[in-house]
């Protein structure tokens, strides 16, 4: 059987991943669905399976493809719990992971498959373990934008200080790995240049996945899949529109100095490693107290109970909710 070559994209999220996933999904040689994160959502539940064996692997195989079933938004293919399970050479989540991207490259007549859950960085060693060619697309943006975009959207923190401190961790797990991976595996995607120069940018990247560059990635906000997620949620709106060059630097405009400050105070590092000026002078960058911190902490509890998702949202999301309740649930009063 062919071999089907995996594509993980890494990151933070609001840096254009779900822009660089409709465009490489255009491509009729790989297959990039909407993110189920099924590495971060299972792994923490992987006790409530004990040791995996036939019998509680079968059990995860079928939570998980129930779990993909009920994405938010649709992967437009039913996934085969007996063949799955069946493509199992040992019982892991990793594994798991890898074959269920497999099978649905192998439904789409794909030769790629591309997973957009950016956090998986932090299970970089697993990931090696399962897919020793798997290659990385690290896409950065300006951690100044970032922090602007979560601060108006649904998910996610809320306050500066606690987006700063995410973004450089995230950005100093990917720059590590990137420091231990094979140059042919890795390619480092700067969200500016995509915007800004998308047909030259998506040609380079094309040539390094070994995928064929079509006209068709520049006109993603006409596709099916871009009307399915815009559909799908109201963060999602803006990828049934054509590529957005002005937005960056938004921070510049639209971010207090006070928040700048705070920003470049906790992620001046990752910032300057990955080319972007601060604003800030050196010499009024803050070091915080444990009492400044405990007011952020405040500020940001406070900031995210002001933000509510609306009903349509939270309808999509709820089946997945509940699934992983009745995990818990179920696994507890057997086992518990």
């Amino acid at each position: 059987m062919e071999e089907i070559q995996g594509i993980q994209i890494i990151g933070t999220q609001r840096s254009g991943s779900n822009l660089l996933r409709v465009i490489l999904n255009q491509s009729e040689q790989l297959v990039s669905p909407h993110p189920a994160h099924l590495l971060t959502n299972f792994e923490p539940l992987l006790p409530y399976y004990g040791t995996l064996d036939a019998v509680s692997y079968r059990r995860l195989v079928d939570d998980v493809v129930d779990y993909i079933h009920v994405n938010p938004v649709d992967w437009g293919v039913r996934l085969d719990h007996d063949e799955i399970y069946r493509m199992a050479d040992q019982f892991n989540l990793f594994e798991l992971n890898k074959h269920i991207y497999e099978f649905l490259a192998r439904q789409c007549g794909a030769g790629y498959w591309c997973c957009k859950s950016m956090g998986n960085m932090y299970f970089s060693d697993e990931l090696e373990k399962a897919s020793p060619n798997l290659k990385y697309i690290y896409l950065y943006r300006d951690g100044r934008d970032v922090a602007l975009s979560f601060q108006k959207a649904i998910v996610g923190e809320k306050h500066t200080y606690h987006i700063a401190k995410q973004w450089h961790k995230d950005q100093q797990a990917c720059l590590k790995l990137r420091d231990r991976v094979p140059v042919e595996r890795f390619f480092m995607l700067n969200y500016e240049q995509l915007i800004q120069y998308p047909e030259q940018t998506i040609r380079q990247l094309c040539a390094f996945l070994g995928i064929d560059f079509q006209d068709a990635m520049l006109h993603y906000y006409t596709s099916d899949e871009s009307r399915r997620t815009a559909e799908g949620g109201a963060m999602w709106t803006n990828l049934t529109k054509p590529v957005m060059r002005e937005n960056c630097n938004k921070f510049l405009r639209e971010m207090s100095a006070e928040d700048i400050r705070i920003f470049e105070s906790v992620a001046l590092e990752s910032l300057v490693a990955l080319g972007y000026e601060p604003v800030t002078p050196t010499t009024r960058l803050l070091n915080f107290t444990s009492d400044d911190v405990a007011v952020f902490n405040e500020k940001n509890a406070q900031l995210k109970r002001g933000f509510t998702a609306p009903e349509d949202d939270k309808k999509r999301r709820q089946p997945q909710l509940d699934l992983i309740n009745r995990i818990k649930e179920t696994e507890v009063s057997v086992y518990g």
